[in-house]
């Protein structure tokens, strides 16, 4: 995410650059003249990062293009600028040799874009990436190497980072930062620019020319506006972002708190963890080698005058025998360099060195000094590439330094500076380095007892932290992660941080308790059941059906409880523990109204899975929820403080009425007591979500628009039911076991059915049951309701027979019926009118919120295909506020689309109180979202409402 910058910086993949014309480094004197500051990260007109000798200056023509080694060669293929998108004409092109950035030689002196060499330095706020299962993704390229993806790839699930599995480790960690940590927090948001992927259509925010490309990476777009723009114009927008036409719809990032400490960014999202391979994680070929170094090409069988050598970057490496293939030039002198390319390290190969692996023993260290690297003479270079015997594998190793300049970063934001560049010797120790830091940050009336030095490993899956001890050795540290890995050296940053001791608080969310019980009663089965530590866990929450809200005052014992969950079950049900952040409401901006999403990804075919990963990255992902992880209290507990809110629910009517039935138990524990609820038809039915003019089904609609159609939508009432099921007193002594059960109360919002029509749901359901990977299509769902209901066709049991009906107390004579149903709104069977449109004198006009059922009989399966199709309409037989039916035979009953047998006794419909707020689709059609998506264009009033 974007950090707040200094005054005149400007976001460039989620960190401050320096602005066009603005110097990239202040010189500042400081400790002897040894210390730089460099006040951006560098990649701005005219300025660079800081570069290894021997770097600059590699564009062929031009003046030097910063971070890239740029080498003119001759094309062979159809080829396209990285920069312009355009094609390249002629036979020439510029290509780099670590990235594979291409570009026309006109284009050079433009290139703003980092190479991957450099790109972790680059990051102002490193925040892990959130990698989600590999998948097939069409026309989508790599961030790292920038190679279309051809296999199966990896995604961020909150950005839109795509990347090969064996460029996992190479990339960088500039995800969006979604919430406060402790670490960066900040108010001011800038843009987090995204490079490539974009929509075919997508227009430039500047120049208004399309700016997306199917043929290369190219172009940039904001995670969090959707802003998009050529990678040059996007230096001619405000680096400020307003979070876009989303913005009173979106979480802000910075009123969200959440010290995850050593729980990863899949945790704190909810999101199901994948194995992510690490470098030569996946089974490549018999030699455990990973994917080939920047070009991703197979290297053709060895020409005479080339070879290919297997690198290793250091111990790490070596020990998992993960390594990648370099082919270079028997006789050239370059053997370091490319190593150093195809690990993505961006430093001066004089300071490298190959040795041969396995490592020689001292006797031939002696006898063949030439050996270690590119430093012997060219005889003993020449002997390396014809010798006759070929060494199996290389390591890269770092040449033994007396001194190195490293850069410190200040751990808080607001400093004119972005980092100190200090020169380190063998005297150099973690309490040195902070003295003669202090001055140069304006920190120098603070005693140095006040500060420590910590170590950050920027990982692509995970950010770690380490403080240093004062007397620990910085060159000797250093060493020590460059004989580790290359790799990871390149990705270890220094910062300087107060000592300020940090409270420990994590809130738990534990489900899947025994419901009804008191907190005293809950702390001492947690206890029982993982051991709780009373001195650091309390119960803060209490909700009836059986979930806990914990706060937890120790770090360990947090990560300790909530791995232990997993595995743990409490009479026999399993248990779900998640861990939430805290909403800091009054931070909300006045004219927020954040949406509170719940998707059920098992509905509408699988489609849900999809609409999960996009609303994650078009919102905050803290404020979307996984139905099957917990299901919606976890959502309403993190929004109970929030003072305006709205609820999207993308399922079928099953999964809407569950929301509905758990924010009527959460209502009293909520700031906002009627939250407006929109809907997301994924399921087969979807007659809620016809009559609020949400459609028949999603069939792929943009996301985006969709968030756009509920901030749009309209305010109704829906009446809301209770449903009394008591089977006591009506059966016979046959039915003593029947009787025991106890009553039971559920919610309606659409309809009741008794009899023929709950029977066929009922079947329906549990041939899902038995084969669920065969209902993944809506078509495929209304067809096994076709073949149950031509089962069930010559099927009569009477059902008239076997019930008795009251309307507000009076006893209502029924006619000869299979089915019974009571229907609130106007939409049944996925669509048909039920109730039908020919006005009567006996009863009202029926509408969905005049607190009154209308009921119906069916005489069959004939009869309601007839209704389905239009052609009859049911049996009216009653209209009322209170009912009471008498089953005398355990008859099949469904609600809102959950079938089950009732057993006989008694259910009784009455309103269930306050009518729920709904949201119903405007009639006029959204603007494009081309139009809307950036910050250009202001959001319409009320829009927050």
């Amino acid at each position: 995410m974007a950090a707040a910058a200094e005054p005149g910086t400007r976001a460039w993949l989620g960190d401050g650059s320096s602005r066009p014309g603005s110097p990239a480094c202040s010189p500042v004197l400081g400790a002897g003249g040894r210390a730089r500051l460099g006040a951006g990260r560098g990649s701005g007109s005219g300025s660079g990062p800081e570069q290894a000798p021997g770097r600059a200056g590699d564009t062929a023509s031009g003046p030097a293009v910063p971070s890239h080694s740029f080498r003119k060669v001759t094309l062979t293929k159809p080829t396209f600028c990285h920069l312009c998108s355009d094609f390249i004409w002629g036979l020439a092109g510029f290509l780099c040799d670590v990235c594979n950035f291409m570009s026309h030689e006109k284009c050079l002196r433009h290139v703003k874009t980092p190479c991957a060499g450099v790109a972790p330095s680059l990051v102002r706020v490193p925040v892990a990436h959130c990698f989600g299962p590999p998948g097939l993704y069409k026309r989508k390229f790599c961030a790292v190497c920038r190679k279309v993806l051809e296999t199966p790839a990896f995604r961020c699930e909150v950005c839109e980072l795509h990347i090969h599995a064996d460029c996992v480790p190479f990339a960088c960690s500039d995800c969006r930062q979604c919430h406060q940590d402790g670490h960066h927090d900040h108010d001011t948001y800038h843009h987090h620019w995204r490079e490539g992927n974009l929509p075919l259509g997508g227009r430039c925010e500047i120049c208004r020319k399309t700016c997306g490309s199917s043929d290369v990476l190219a172009g940039v777009r904001c995670e969090w506006c959707g802003v998009q723009a050529h990678s040059l114009c996007s230096a001619m927008l405000a680096p400020e972002c307003t979070f876009g036409r989303l913005r009173t719809m979106v979480l802000p990032p910075g009123c969200v708190r959440l010290l995850s400490r050593n729980f990863s960014k899949m945790h704190c999202f909810r999101i199901a963890e994948t194995t992510a391979p690490e470098l030569g994680d996946r089974d490549d070929g018999m030699d455990g080698s990973a994917a080939l170094g920047p070009g991703r090409d197979m290297p053709a069988a060895p020409e005479s005058s080339k070879q290919t050598l297997k690198i290793f970057d250091g111990n790490d490496t070596m020990k998992r025998n993960h390594f990648r293939l370099v082919t270079v030039p028997r006789l050239a002198r370059s053997e370091e360099e490319a190593a150093l390319r195809a690990y993505y390290v961006s430093e001066d190969a004089g300071n490298f060195e190959l040795q041969e692996f396995p490592l020689p023993s001292p006797a031939a260290d002696a006898q063949a000094p030439g050996k270690a690297g590119s430093g012997g003479s060219a005889e003993e270079d020449s002997s390396r590439g014809s010798g006759a015997r070929e060494p199996e594998a290389w390591v890269i190793r770092a040449r033994p330094r007396t001194q190195e300049v490293l850069k410190i970063y200040p751990g808080w934001l607001k400093v004119g500076v972005a980092y100190v560049s200090i020169r380190v010797t063998s005297q150099s120790t973690a309490h040195s380095v902070v003295l003669e830091v202090l001055p140069l940050l304006g920190r120098q009336a603070e005693g140095p007892e006040s500060f420590h030095l910590v170590e950050v490993l920027m990982g692509s899956r995970q950010v770690q932290r380490m403080v240093l001890a004062d007397e620990e050795s910085l060159l000797q540290r250093l060493r020590d992660i460059r004989q580790t890995s290359l790799r990871q050296a390149s990705q270890t940053r220094f910062y300087v941080v107060e000592s300020r001791a940090v409270a420990p608080h994590i809130s738990l969310f534990v489900s899947g308790l025994p419901p009804g019980l008191s907190p005293q009663e809950y702390g001492s089965l947690l206890h029982e059941a993982m051991a709780t530590k009373a001195a650091a866990v309390s119960v803060s929450h209490v909700y009836s059906q059986g979930a806990v809200v914990l706060d937890v005052t120790c770090f360990a014992e947090a990560e300790r409880l909530y791995m232990l969950a997993r595995d743990t079950a409490v009479h026999g049900r399993p248990l779900t523990t998640l861990v939430l952040p805290d909403v800091l409401h009054t931070k909300l901006p006045p004219d927020c109204c954040p949406l509170l999403v719940f998707v059920n990804p098992r509905s509408g075919g699988l489609k849900g899975r999809d609409l999960l990963c996009s609303f994650r990255k078009l919102l905050n992902p803290h404020q979307v929820f996984d139905l099957t992880n917990g299901g919606p209290l976890p959502g309403f507990h993190l929004f109970s403080q929030v003072p305006c809110f709205r609820v999207l629910v993308c399922g079928g009517d099953g999964t809407v009425g569950w929301v509905l039935t758990a924010l009527e138990e959460t209502r009293h524990h909520l700031a906002c007591q009627e939250p407006s609820v929109a809907i997301l038809p994924l399921g087969t039915g979807n007659d809620l979500g016809r009559v609020l003019r949400w459609g028949a089904g999603y069939s792929g609609e943009d996301p985006f628009s969709m968030l756009v159609s509920v901030d749009e939508a309209d305010a109704v009432l829906v009446d809301r039911w209770t449903i009394l099921l008591d089977a006591h007193g009506a059966a016979g002594a046959e039915n003593s076991v029947l009787d025991a059960e106890p009553p039971k109360i559920v919610q309606m919002s659409n309809y009741c059915g008794i009899g023929i029509d709950a029977e066929l749901s009922l079947d329906f359901h549990q041939a899902r049951e038995e084969e669920p990977g065969k209902f993944t299509s809506r078509f495929h769902n209304k067809g096994v309701y076709v073949r149950v209901g031509l089962q069930k066709i010559s099927h009569s049991r009477g059902l008239h027979k076997e019930i008795r009906l009251q309307v507000e107390q009076r006893e209502v004579e029924l006619p000869s019926i299979e089915g019974l149903i009571f229907i609130n709104i106007p939409s049944w069977g996925s669509g048909a009118d039920l109730w039908g449109s020919d006005s009567d004198s006996r009863f009202e006009k029926p509408r969905m919120d005049d607190g009154l059922l209308e009921v119906v009989g069916v005489t069959g399966v004939m009869h309601m295909g007839q209704v389905q199709g239009g052609l009859r309409s049911g049996i009216r037989i009653a209209q009322g506020s209170y009912f009471r039916v008498t089953l005398l035979k355990a008859t099949p009953v469904q609600v809102d689309g959950e079938p089950w047998v009732q057993a006989p006794g008694h259910m009784i419909i009455s309103a269930a109180g306050p009518k729920v707020h709904m949201l119903r689709k405007a009639k006029q059609k959204p603007r494009k979202p081309a139009a809307i998506r950036g910050d250009a264009v202001p959001a319409p009033e009320g829009s927050a409402k």
